[in-house]
């Protein structure tokens, strides 16, 4: 074999080399289509590609679809909460505490070859709002407090309306508005509970045409319009802790992804997580700002 075939294979060689390596560090971020994904999936894209990997960002997408992708290897890194993988993906309806909803679905991933990392402190599940003012009024600091109120106010006046704001999807669901009233022992007739988008509910409480709203913890909404969240003292809305979630190759090939990303996830907590949505839904700050806004500010970049 001449030395010019020779030298032409070691090329070749050496230029596949050079792809794998590439494609081992080469990685697709997922992530949803609303104001917290965005932000998750934009600061990770920034940390990765500070971190020395190449990371594009696909987000935007609908729950099921983004999970579908991770799947079949379309993307390789999101961010995805507790209760969603036990309930939409899993149909499991088992109250079980934070540590238990984590340790479940990591366990039933396993075998997808997708693996949870670190959970991080944001917990970005459903929740009972008042206006702060209203709250301060009225004594309400969880939801029981509601409910005695709710039955103080009606064993005092029949006739008097008091108004819930939820979504469509929570009002009619088993696992909704009826099974809340049945634990917490209060009950609103027809003509009290409004069922309206997600979003009118932060707006319906800002304008005060709403006693109390499902919102949701982390919203940005919830400080920007000083908005009270009510302590779930007896524990029925589901945790849904934020995680990190990889495919498994993905980590194989990268072998400091792993520890890399739950340095990540150690950094964010619900406060922060709010305050970055409030910025972005609020103030009308860029969402790519925001994120490295928090990189920078937490020494993460």
């Amino acid at each position: 074999m001449s030395n010019l075939r020779i030298n032409a294979l070691l090329v070749f060689a050496l230029g596949l080399f050079g792809m794998a390596q590439a494609s081992a560090a080469n990685l697709v971020v997922g992530g949803k289509n609303f104001t917290e994904q965005l932000i998750l999936s934009s600061m990770t894209q920034q940390y990765l590609n500070a971190k020395g990997y190449t990371a594009d960002l696909k987000n935007g997408l609908g729950t099921t679809i983004m999970r579908q992708a991770l799947e079949s290897g379309q993307i390789d890194i999101v961010w995805d909460y507790t209760g969603t993988a036990l309930i939409v993906y899993n149909k499991i309806d088992e109250k079980l505490d934070q540590d238990q909803s984590y340790q479940r679905v990591k366990a039933l991933d396993a075998p997808r070859n997708l693996v949870w990392l670190n959970p991080s402190a944001l917990n970005n599940t459903y929740a009972l709002a008042v206006p702060q003012k209203r709250a301060d009024e009225e004594g309400l600091n969880t939801i029981e407090d509601l409910a005695n109120k709710i039955n103080q106010a009606q064993q005092q006046d029949p006739d008097k309306k008091y108004l819930m704001g939820v979504d469509f999807e929570f009002a009619s669901r088993p696992d909704g508005l009826a099974p809340l009233q049945a634990l917490y022992g209060f009950n609103l007739d027809r003509s009290e509970v409004k069922q309206m988008d997600a979003g009118l509910v932060y707006t319906a409480l800002n304008n005060d045409q709403l006693n109390v709203g499902l919102t949701y913890s982390s919203d940005g909404r919830v400080q920007g319009f000083n908005l009270k969240l009510l302590q779930d003292n007896k524990g029925f809305f589901p945790f849904y802790s934020a995680v990190p979630i990889v495919r498994k190759e993905i980590l194989d090939a990268n072998p400091q992804l792993a520890e890399q990303l739950n340095a990540l996830s150690a950094r964010i907590d619900t406060a922060k997580m709010t305050e970055m949505n409030k910025k972005v839904d609020i103030d009308q700050l860029p969402i790519a700002q925001v994120a490295a806004d928090f990189l920078r500010a937490e020494g993460l970049i």
